[in-house]
């Protein structure tokens, strides 16, 4: 029985782990471009 609950959790953390890197590094969301005149201080005026 111990085996079985062992296993259900060693999955579980390897699918978790997996489901994190895959959001990580796969779903980036795109970054908003700053238009230059606006203030946010980028000193290109």
């Amino acid at each position: 029985m111990n085996d079985i609950i062992q296993n259900i959790l060693v999955f579980t953390a390897i699918a978790l782990s997996i489901a994190f890197l895959i959001k990580k590094y796969f779903w980036k969301k795109p970054k908003a471009k700053k238009a230059c005149g606006s203030d946010d201080g980028c000193g290109c005026h």
